[in-house]
């Protein structure tokens, strides 16, 4: 899902590259993982395989990750796994087979993360997840115990949506529109556990401060495409909606829908795009077009790629246990803020 960086994190977010989990974390230790890992004396060795990792996001998490590695005198090799879940098993295997001592990684699927998971385990190696939930015990971190879900460096779901829903539910109340002729358009990939958190949350704040309005629920792949395709179809089937409400997974689901409306002949002031990344939804602001991207949380995948080599070193160099969860901090950006805020469009 992510994007764009400046190479300087913003203020908020310095404390969890510092690893100040005290502040980020869930608090809870993870039982998951791989507590039979020994402490690396010599050179370490990490392999962070990443989901679309041509993706800006995921661009900037490498970047972030290389340049923690370099400060920590740690030999890092980024894999692009693409949405091939297949591939996941067997990159884990070839890092393994290439002496890694430790494994990142952002699954394509999260079916996969039993078999990872034993797979780490047998080569007693570092195991932790970025972005996604992973459960070693099934295939659906959803149903999963949280003693069994694998220690993860993220984002907090339930967080950033509530940010999400909150700004929309500001933007809707400031056009004065009526839940009447309003629709919710909801988009999102939706066997991702981080992603249903998201979304949810969204609706949860958004009727809290505006309540009534109806959310249509729209499977995408994630991808900018694969959302303004389902989003098109959505409002085709929907003729008598005036104004639109437009959240997602991320920004690519968002800008697909914003960009699925204006050329279904929606004009920018009859939609609420709210992106979750900033990546894309900078993009709009830079040009001089009028557009329904009004808002978006900004989500450094630099800041995220640095603290999961950061939190893998510590725990194969100290035999430091992982937390369950650390989160990186997030900021609400808009055309007037984004530049100032520190996203940067590539």
């Amino acid at each position: 899902m992510i994007r764009r960086t400046t190479g300087r994190a913003p203020a908020g977010l310095l404390l969890a590259l510092g690893l100040t989990a005290a502040g980020c974390s869930t608090g809870q230790e993870a039982t998951s993982g791989s507590p039979s890992v020994a402490p690396v004396e010599g050179r370490i060795s990490i392999t962070y395989l990443q989901k679309q990792g041509d993706q800006e996001y995921f661009v900037g998490e490498a970047a972030g990750a290389k340049a923690k590695a370099a400060e920590l005198g740690v030999d890092l090799k980024v894999v692009n796994l693409g949405n091939d879940a297949n591939k996941t098993v067997s990159e884990v295997q070839a890092a393994i087979a290439q002496k890694t001592n430790g494994v990142i990684v952002v699954v394509p699927d999260p079916a996969v993360g039993p078999q990872v998971v034993q797979t780490a385990r047998d080569a007693k190696i570092g195991l932790l997840t970025s972005d996604d939930q992973v459960c070693a015990t099934g295939p659906d971190p959803a149903s999963c115990a949280t003693t069994d879900l694998v220690p993860r460096v993220g984002f907090s779901g339930a967080q950033m949506g509530g940010e999400v829903g909150k700004r929309a539910a500001e933007e809707y109340t400031k056009a004065g529109w009526t839940a009447a002729d309003t629709r919710i358009i909801a988009a999102w990939k939706q066997d991702v556990t981080v992603c249903g958190d998201r979304v949810k949350a969204a609706k949860e704040a958004f009727d809290a401060a505006a309540p009534g309005v109806r959310t249509l629920e729209v499977a995408t792949d994630n991808t900018p495409t694969g959302a303004q395709d389902k989003v098109a179809a959505t409002v085709t089937a929907n003729p008598g909606v005036k104004h639109w409400v437009v959240w997602g997974c991320n920004d690519e689901n968002v800008h697909g829908g914003v960009t699925a409306l204006r050329n279904a002949g929606v004009g920018a002031d009859d939609v609420i795009g709210v992106g979750l990344g900033a990546y894309l939804a900078c993009k709009d602001w830079g040009g001089t077009q009028p557009t329904g991207m009004k808002a978006a949380l900004y989500i450094n995948g630099r800041d995220v790629g640095a603290l999961a080599v950061q939190t893998m070193y510590d725990k194969l160099r100290n035999g430091k246990e992982m937390p369950a969860e650390v989160f990186a901090k997030t900021t609400m950006v808009d055309a007037a803020t984004w530049k100032s805020a520190g996203v940067s469009c590539n």
